[in-house]
């Protein structure tokens, strides 16, 4: 029997972002989550979504810290305020565009800052290293500008319970996507490329984990050979025009990273644009045009990607692949993913009511809706630690803005049990136009 319960429906409006290791811009959705009691499905309905441009002097500094890995205590503390700044405005622009009114259709703002640092595995790093990460966009400035109760720290708080932090998308992956009777996977191509594998029956079956460069790589090589004039391989055009140097690409997929066994995550520590322009200038060396470098450099991720579901896919392999991120509108990449799984359907994930761009920041929104419920995530198989926690720091909006968010919480709890309140949803609804998208 399901237990007593008077509370009232839960309905509450969510700002979702992501700035992903690409840095060409931030992600951002609005969705409407409701859910009757505390153990019927969770029901989601995208509102709008779209991305803001992140470019101009700042989008240099960030990268140029990264990329030399040199800064001082006062350049982090401005940067951490600036990049809040950017994503406090950016929201705001994103609400004026789609005509919008902040205060009123919004509960809570939850979101991935830019990544600065990520170092999951000290071990394949010299030096006296311990795991870390830095996500940096100051949410006090996002709650102070806005108004709203923001959310961030997903990351840090997933790395305090002993896993690695990333890519900490099984729980939506598995809530929009597993099915009972097929092994599915959710793969993004973002700067960094990552699978979440779904093996059929039970979403907390599934498990995540980095590949290695997504568009990274490719997206330094343009820059390189135009001097920046192009920032990625559009429609994979130079991609397309180049042969492919298979030496560099095996020689490249036996370096540390991809042979580590999963759990794994990384980012632009290990797989920034000095690595691929030193690619490029071997391959010129020896003859190589850019088109054949930019080829090349595609490959690998590729090959990396198809090595990911071949090494710790379930043995009898994917009955369909979802796609997400900026980089699986690469021809060069997906085309030699259906080459490699004849056998897989492979679509967009558009077709279960995530759009392709969307995916990551709909996932930090789900993120924040669980943090401020009190809910823990689903905890992903093949990790280090089997630990739940409720993820996430809460930095309250307006007073009574964040007042009024609490009681509407507390009311959706009423008398339901304490011990189970931590319990993960284990059922999700994407609601597109009336009809259930994701139905398995």
């Amino acid at each position: 029997m399901a237990p007593a319960w008077n509370g009232k429906p839960l309905s509450l409006k969510v700002i979702g972002t992501n700035q992903g290791t690409s840095m060409d811009g931030i992600d951002i959705v609005h969705l409407h989550y409701t859910q009757e009691r505390p153990d019927a499905p969770l029901k989601v309905q995208l509102l709008h979504e779209g991305e803001i441009e992140f470019d101009g002097e700042l989008k240099k500094r960030v990268m140029h810290l990264i990329r030399t890995n040199k800064t001082s205590p006062e350049e982090i503390s401005m940067v951490n305020i600036q990049l809040g700044e950017f994503a406090a405005d950016a929201i705001q622009q994103f609400a004026k565009e789609h005509n919008f009114n902040l205060q009123e259709e919004v509960d809570i703002i939850a979101g991935q800052g830019q990544t600065i640092w990520h170092l999951p595995l000290p071990e394949l790093f010299e030096g006296d290293q311990i795991r870390a990460h830095l996500d940096m966009s100051e949410i006090s400035i996002i709650a102070a500008k806005t108004g709203i109760t923001a959310l961030s720290n997903f990351r840090v708080s997933d790395m305090a319970l002993g896993r690695q932090g990333c890519p900490l998308f099984v729980a939506w992956d598995g809530l929009c996507a597993a099915h009972p009777t097929k092994n599915v996977a959710v793969q993004n191509i973002g700067g960094i490329a990552n699978i979440t594998m779904l093996p059929k029956g039970d979403p907390r079956l599934g498990y995540d984990f980095d590949t290695g460069p997504g568009n990274v790589f490719i997206d330094g090589a343009v820059r390189y050979f135009t001097n920046g004039a192009r920032q990625y391989d559009k429609d994979g055009a130079m991609g397309k025009a180049g042969k492919v140097d298979q030496e560099i690409v095996d020689e490249v997929l036996q370096q540390p990273y991809f042979l580590h066994d999963i759990p794994k995550t990384t980012g632009r520590e290990t797989f920034g644009d000095e690595l691929a322009e030193d690619l490029c200038k071997r391959m010129i060396a020896k003859g190589a045009s850019p088109e054949d470098c930019v080829a090349t450099i595609t490959r690998i991720t590729a090959k990396s990607l198809a090595d990911g579901y071949k090494r710790w896919g379930p043995p009898e392999g994917f009955d369909e692949i979802y796609l997400g991120g900026g980089g699986s509108y690469n021809p060069n990449i997906i085309g030699y993913l259906r080459e490699q799984f004849p056998n897989t359907k492979i679509q967009m994930l558009d077709a279960i009511g995530v759009p392709c761009g969307a995916r990551e920041a709909m996932a930090f929104s789900f993120n924040g809706l669980e943090c401020i419920v009190g809910r823990s995530l689903i905890v992903p198989t093949h990790v280090e630690s089997d630990r739940a926690g409720i993820i996430g720091h809460i930095q309250p909006g307006a007073g009574l803005q964040y007042h009024r968010l609490m009681k509407h919480v507390q009311d959706f709890w009423g008398d339901w049990p304490l011990e189970k309140r931590m319990d993960p949803v284990l059922k999700m609804e994407i609601i597109q136009d009336g009809k259930v998208q994701n139905a398995n």
